[in-house]
C-alpha cells in the first residue's frame, strides 16, 4: 500500500492556481480562449495573482518577450474593457491585473536599462487610444457608483503607473495621464469627506507626484490646476490629509515621552538615541522618511496656491470638534506625571495645521545625525520661507486675536535647563515660529555645521521682520532671545572660522547675520513693541562687543587675501558693519565717561541702560535694501534637491503599493473562503 503524503508536510507541493496556468499560456505566446467566447468572464472571475504574474513575465527573455507581445496586448486590453463590468468582482479583478501588468513592465523595463520594453510590449500606434479609454474608465470608477474596493484598487493602479520609474519624469506612460486629466476626480474625492477619508491620503500622493512630472521642462496641466484650484472644500481635504499625518507623528513621540520613567535629563537622552540615529534603518528614521510625501504635498500647495494659506488655520481632524483657537493643546490641563501618564488623549494635540507644521519641526530639528532627517528639515524650512513670503499668511500669523498655545520641543542641552513642556503663554503663531527659529540657531552650533539650514532659517526670520516693518507690525515678543541666538551664532561662526572657511562662506551668513541687526537698528521704531526694546537692543551690542569687534577683526584680514574666494561678500560684511561699531565705540566712551564720574568700575545692567537712554546723540549711516530680500524660487538653487525628495517619494510609494497589491490576492482569497464556510 502506498502511503500518501500529508498535506500540512513541508515536502508537499501547493497545486498550481488556474490563474496561474493560464498565465503560463499566455506569456508562451500561446492562445488559451480556445474559442471559448465566456473565456474571458469566466478569466476575471478568477483571483489574479500578482506574484505569479510578475515572475512570469519578467523571466522572459526579450526574443520571449517579443513573442508574447500580442497576448499582453491583449490582456491589458481586455483589462480595460472590463472596466465597464458592473460584476464587482470582474471590475475589482481587472484592475488588479492592470496593476500587476504595469508593476512587471516597469520592472522589466528597469532591469533592461539598454532595451525599451515598454514601448515593445505596447502598440503605441494603439496606445493613445487604449490609454485614453482606460483613463476615462479611471474617471468613471472614482466618481461612480461602485463599490469601495474598486475604488480603492482603482487608486492603486494609477499609483503604480505614476510610480513606475525612479525618476518621474522619466515615465513616459505620464504623457497620457497629461493628456486625459484626473485633477477634476481628485478635486471631487478630497471635497466629500466620507471618500476622503477613505482615499484622501492616495488622493494626495498623486497630485504631488504628478505635479513633479517634467516641472520645469513643459507644460504640466496639474500645475496648473493645483495653482488655480479655489474650491475650499477640497484645498481643506488636502489640508487635513497632510495635517493628520503630522499631528499621528507628533501624539506618537508624545507617547515615547510619556513612557519614560526615569530622570528627564536621561530619559530624553534616551529617547533622543532610540528614535534619532543614523541608522537609515531605524524605525523612527523611517517614520521621519515616511512624512517626506506629505511635507512634499504640503510644499507643492503652500508654493503654487495663495488660496491654500487660507487654510492653515482653520484646518482640524475631521473626527474632532473645531479647535478654541486659544486653547488648541488643551494645555490648561496639569502637566501629567510622565511615569504614570496615560496615552494622551488626541484633544490635545494641535488640530490646525500650522500649529502641527511647527511642532513637528521641533521634533524633527533635535536629530543632527542622518541625511534623511536633514532633507527632512530642508523641506520644512522651504516651507516656512514660502508662507513666511504670503501677506495673508503673515497678517494671519501676527493676528492677536488667533492666538495658539504650541508645545515646541527642545533638544537636551549640557549650558541650559530644559523645561518639561515648554508650554508657554498664548500667542500669535509668528511669535511661535520665532520660538521655533531661535531654537534651531542655538542647538545646531556643531562641528558639521549645517550651513544650507542656518540660511534658510535666517531668511525666514528677515522675511517675518520685513513684514512687521512693511505692516508696522509691533508684535509683543521677547526680542532678546533672538538677538543672543544670533550673537551666539556670530560667535561661533569666529570661533570655528579656520575649520569652516574651507567648507563654507561663513562671511554670507554672517552678513545675512548683521543685516538683521541693522534692519532693528534702522527701522525698528517702526515695528519694536516698547521704547525700551531699543535700549535693550544697545544694550545686547555692547554687552557683547567683543563678538563684533573679533567679526570686524576677521574681516579685516581677509581684505588684505588677494586668493579669498569670498571677497565680495567680505567687502560687503565690512560695510554692514559701520553702524553697529559705530553703536559700540559711542556707547562704551559715554559708560566709560559715567563710570569715571561715578568713581564705578562694575555698573548694573540699570545703570548701563539708563546711560543708553541719555545718550542717543550719535548719528548713524542710513543703509539700502535692509527690508528687501529675494523672493524664494525652486529653480535652479533647488532643483536637485527636489529631484531626489521626489525620487525618495517615488521609490517609497512604490513599495508600500507592491505589498498592498499582492497582499489583496491573499485578502480577497481569505475573504472568499469566509464566504464560502
Amino acid at each position: 500500500m502506498t502511503s500518501r503524503k500529508r498535506s500540512g508536510s513541508g515536502s508537499s507541493k501547493r497545486p498550481k492556481e488556474k490563474v496561474v496556468y493560464i498565465y503560463e499560456i499566455f506569456f508562451r505566446g500561446e492562445d488559451p480562449t480556445n474559442d471559448n467566447s465566456e473565456f474571458w468572464n469566466e478569466f476575471f472571475l478568477l483571483q489574479p495573482n500578482v506574484d505569479s504574474f510578475d515572475n512570469e513575465l519578467t523571466k522572459l527573455t526579450m526574443e520571449q518577450l517579443l513573442c508574447a507581445k500580442q497576448n499582453i496586448n491583449l490582456i491589458f486590453s481586455k483589462c480595460i474593457e472590463m472596466l465597464e463590468s458592473p460584476h464587482p468582482k470582474r471590475l475589482c479583478n481587472s484592475l488588479q491585473t492592470l496593476c500587476a501588468l504595469f508593476q512587471a513592465i516597469f520592472k522589466k523595463s528597469s532591469a533592461e536599462p539598454t532595451f525599451d520594453v515598454i514601448r515593445t510590449i505596447f502598440e503605441f500606434q494603439e496606445m493613445d487610444d487604449k490609454m485614453k479609454s482606460l483613463l476615462t474608465q479611471c474617471n468613471n470608477i472614482l466618481l461612480g457608483d461602485v463599490c469601495e474596493n474598486a475604488r480603492f484598487m482603482c487608486l492603486k493602479l494609477l499609483l503604480v503607473i505614476v510610480t513606475g520609474t525612479d525618476n518621474v519624469s522619466q515615465n513616459i506612460i505620464l504623457e497620457y495621464v497629461m493628456l486625459h486629466s484626473l485633477f477634476d476626480s481628485f478635486v471631487h474625492l478630497l471635497s466629500d469627506s466620507t471618500l476622503r477619508a477613505q482615499h484622501g491620503h492616495d488622493i494626495v500622493i498623486l497630485l504631488t507626484v504628478l505635479v513633479n512630472y517634467r516641472k520645469h521642462e513643459a507644460a504640466n496641466p496639474y500645475i496648473v490646476q493645483l495653482s488655480l484650484l479655489a474650491d475650499e472644500l477640497a484645498l481643506n481635504g488636502y489640508c487635513q490629509m497632510i495635517s493628520s499625518s503630522l499631528i499621528e507623528f507628533c501624539r506618537q513621540y508624545m507617547q515615547s515621552l510619556n513612557n519614560v520613567q526615569t530622570s528627564w535629563f536621561s530619559s530624553l537622552s534616551n529617547i533622543v538615541g532610540n528614535m534619532f540615529v543614523s541608522d537609515e534603518g531605524c524605525e523612527r528614521v523611517q517614520q521621519i522618511k515616511a512624512n517626506n510625501a506629505l511635507l512634499l504635498a504640503l510644499y507643492e500647495a503652500v508654493h503654487l496656491n495663495r488660496n491654500f494659506i487660507t487654510t492653515l488655520a482653520h484646518t482640524q481632524a475631521e473626527s474632532s470638534a473645531p479647535p478654541s483657537p486659544s486653547n488648541t493643546l488643551n494645555a490648561n490641563q496639569p502637566v501629567p506625571d510622565l511615569a504614570t501618564a496615560p496615552i494622551i488623549d488626541i484633544t490635545q494635540y494641535p488640530m490646525n495645521l500650522l500649529v502641527a507644521v511647527f511642532q513637528y519641526c521641533s521634533i524633527v530639528m533635535q536629530d543632527n545625525k542622518n541625511e534623511s532627517s536633514i532633507a527632512n528639515l530642508k523641506l520644512c524650512f522651504l516651507i516656512l520661507t514660502c508662507i513666511s513670503e504670503d501677506q495673508y499668511a503673515n497678517s494671519m500669523m501676527h493676528d492677536n486675536n488667533l492666538t495658539f498655545k504650541v508645545m515646541l520641543h527642545r533638544a537636551q542641552m549640557r549650558h541650559r535647563k530644559l523645561n518639561i513642556d515648554r508650554l508657554g503663554k498664548s500667542q500669535p503663531l509668528a511669535a511661535t515660529l520665532l520660538d521655533l527659529l531661535v531654537e534651531f540657531i542655538v542647538s545646531h552650533l556643531m562641528k558639521k555645521f549645517p550651513m544650507e539650514l542656518y540660511l534658510l532659517c535666517i531668511g525666514v526670520i528677515h522675511r517675518i521682520l520685513c513684514y512687521q516693518k512693511r505692516c508696522r507690525i509691533r508684535l509683543n515678543y521677547p526680542w532678546k532671545e533672538l538677538w543672543a541666538a544670533l550673537i551666539g551664532l556670530l560667535r561661533f561662526l569666529v570661533t570655528q572660522e579656520q575649520n569652516l572657511v574651507k567648507k563654507c562662506n561663513i562671511f554670507y551668513l554672517s552678513l545675512q547675520v548683521i543685516n538683521i541687526f541693522n534692519l532693528f537698528i534702522t527701522y525698528g521704531d517702526t515695528f519694536l513693541a516698547t521704547t525700551n526694546s531699543y535700549d535693550e537692543l544697545y544694550y545686547e551690542l555692547n554687552r557683547e562687543e567683543k563678538v563684533f569687534s573679533e567679526i570686524h577683526a576677521m574681516v579685516l584680514r581677509y581684505t588684505t587675501m588677494a586668493d579669498c574666494e569670498y571677497k565680495e561678500d567680505v567687502l560687503k560684511l565690512m560695510s554692514s558693519l559701520v553702524n553697529i561699531l559705530a553703536i559700540i565705540k559711542h556707547f562704551q566712551n559715554k559708560i566709560k565717561e559715567w563710570l569715571a564720574e561715578q568713581g564705578l568700575s562694575t555698573p548694573t545692567e540699570e545703570q548701563i541702560l539708563d546711560v543708553v537712554r541719555k545718550n542717543y546723540d550719535l548719528t548713524l549711516k542710513l543703509q539700502d535694501s535692509l527690508d528687501q530680500y529675494e523672493r524664494y524660487s525652486e529653480t535652479p538653487r533647488h532643483t536637485a534637491f527636489f529631484t531626489s525628495m521626489v525620487r525618495d517619494v517615488v521609490i517609497d510609494t512604490r513599495k508600500s503599493i507592491q505589498v498592498y497589491v499582492r497582499e489583496a490576492h491573499s485578502m480577497a482569497t481569505e475573504q472568499e473562503n469566509l464566504t464560502n464556510t
